[in-house]
C-alpha cells in the first residue's frame, strides 16, 4: 500500500486562533469604549459644554470629563488593535501594544506611589470630595454622582460626618433657602415608604433633631465608610484588579505573537 504523508504545519503559518481571538477582544474593548465616549458627549452636550467649553471650570469636579477620557482612550487602543489583528497591519498592533505597555505602567506606578504615599493619597481624596459638596448644585452630573455614592453604594453622609454639608451654601444654616441646616435626600436612610420623601434630610443639622438623626439619616462620612467598604472587599477588589492586568499582559502577548508570525510570512516575500 502505498504510504500517506502527512502535510506538515508551515510553522510561520499565521494563527487564526490568536488573530480571531484578538479581534473578538478588540471590538468588546472598542464598543465598550464607545459607548463610554457617547455617554459622556450627551452628558456634555444636556450641560451644553460643546458650545461653551469656559463651564468646564474645574476638571477634577466633572464625571463627565472622565467618561471622554476613559472612552476615547478604549476607542483608539481598541480600534488599534481590532484592524490591526484583522488587517495583520504590525504598525497597528505595534501601536496597540505600546499603547497597553504605557497605561500598564502607569498603573503599576500610581499603585506603588499609592501604597507609599498613602496618607498624602488620602488627603487628596478628602479635598475632592470637599469640593463636591461645595459645588453640589453647580453641576447636574455631579450632583448625581454624590447622590449615588452616599445613597446606593457607601450609605454616608458628608466627607467625615454629615455635618460636612454646612460648607455648602444651600444646606448652610446661615442659609435663608429652604434647605438650610439640613442635609440632601441622599443622606437619608431607605424606608418602607413607597414614595420617596427628598425632603426627609431637611433640618437635620439641627438640635431639634439630636434624637432622631440616627434614625433618619446616615451620619457617618463617606471617607470612613469608604476604607470600611474597602476592608471587607479587599479580595474582590484585589481580584477585578488581577484581572485587568492578566488582561493587558495577554494583550501585549498575543498581539507581540501575531506580529511576529507575520513578520515571518512577510520575509518569504522579501527573499
Amino acid at each position: 500500500m502505498p504510504r500517506i504523508r502527512k502535510r506538515r504545519r508551515d510553522r510561520t503559518e499565521v494563527s487564526c486562533c490568536i488573530k480571531y481571538l484578538m479581534f473578538a477582544f478588540n471590538v468588546v474593548f472598542w464598543l465598550f469604549g464607545g459607548s463610554l465616549l457617547a455617554v459622556g458627549l450627551w452628558a456634555w452636550t444636556e450641560k451644553d459644554t460643546l458650545a461653551n467649553f469656559s463651564k468646564l471650570t474645574n476638571i477634577a469636579l466633572d464625571p463627565a470629563l472622565i467618561f471622554n477620557l476613559i472612552g476615547l482612550t478604549m476607542f483608539i487602543i481598541g480600534f488599534a488593535g481590532c484592524v490591526g489583528s484583522l488587517r495583520e497591519n504590525i504598525c497597528l498592533l505595534l501601536f496597540f501594544m505600546i499603547a497597553l505597555g504605557i497605561i500598564f505602567f502607569l498603573e503599576l506606578l500610581l499603585g506603588i506611589l499609592g501604597f507609599v504615599y498613602k496618607d498624602w493619597v488620602r488627603d487628596q481624596i478628602e479635598s475632592q470630595v470637599k469640593n463636591m459638596i461645595v459645588n453640589y448644585r453647580d453641576d447636574a452630573d455631579l450632583q448625581n454622582l454624590v447622590d449615588w455614592v452616599q445613597q446606593d453604594w457607601l450609605g454616608c453622609c458628608g466627607v467625615h460626618s454629615y455635618k460636612d454639608w454646612e460648607a455648602n451654601i444651600y444646606f448652610n444654616c446661615s442659609s435663608p433657602g429652604v434647605e438650610a441646616c439640613g442635609v440632601p435626600f441622599s443622606c437619608c436612610k431607605p424606608t418602607d415608604e413607597v414614595i420617596f420623601n427628598r425632603h426627609c434630610g431637611y433640618d437635620m443639622m439641627k438640635t431639634s433633631h439630636d434624637y432622631d438623626r440616627n434614625i433618619q439619616i446616615y451620619t457617618m462620612g463617606c471617607i470612613p465608610s469608604g476604607e470600611k467598604w474597602l476592608e471587607s472587599n479587599l479580595f474582590p477588589v484585589a481580584g477585578v484588579a488581577v484581572g485587568v492586568v492578566l488582561l493587558q499582559i495577554l494583550g501585549i502577548c498575543f498581539a507581540q505573537n501575531l506580529r511576529s508570525d507575520i513578520q515571518a510570512q512577510l520575509a518569504k516575500w522579501t527573499y
